[in-house]
């Protein structure tokens, strides 16, 4: 699935909270994430963020980049490690298998996606549990903190239905 440019500015606004990148502190994310909750990254400098305060962090996604800029793979503990191709302003089948095949797994869970990550936040949204938070950052922004609700799992639906 390819990423039509008339849903690039839609794509632009949060899914969720953001958190300004000077307010994203352990103390006000945790205020966010309730107890018991699978949480989700999808990024590498939000999943090292989540991993340095010390949130379990059930489903890693991330792609060694940041901005474009190649990086090292976040530190923590994972259990599994899954790898899948997914280009740049794209969701390929391939992906949505590897998001679909972590979610079963025993957590802690990182897919290495060689491409990028970004827009993987929308089939986390479809297939993760009810109990799901997903948190990823919003460029030049901050951190965004998605409760996954019925309303947000339509949305991200509606999105993946329109790319074509």
């Amino acid at each position: 699935m390819h990423l039509p440019e008339k849903l690039r500015d839609q794509l632009k606004k949060p899914l969720g909270i953001l958190i300004q990148d000077k307010d994203a502190t352990k103390e006000n994310i945790s205020k966010k994430i309730p107890k018991g909750t699978f949480v989700i990254t999808v990024g590498d400098a939000t999943t090292e963020k989540m991993i340095k305060f010390g949130f379990e962090v059930s489903l890693q996604i991330v792609d060694s980049l940041e901005k474009r800029n190649k990086r090292d793979l976040p530190e923590g503990k994972v259990e599994t490690i899954l790898y899948c191709e997914n280009p740049a302003a794209e969701i390929t089948p391939e992906s949505i298998s590897a998001i679909r095949k972590a979610l079963g797994m025993n957590p802690p869970v990182r897919i290495v996606v060689n491409g990028e990550e970004d827009l993987l936040v929308l089939p986390v949204a479809l297939y993760a549990p009810d109990n799901s938070v997903i948190l990823y950052g919003q460029p030049n922004e901050g951190l965004v903190i998605v409760q996954l609700t019925e309303e947000i799992r339509n949305k991200a639906s509606s999105i993946m239905n329109s790319m074509s």
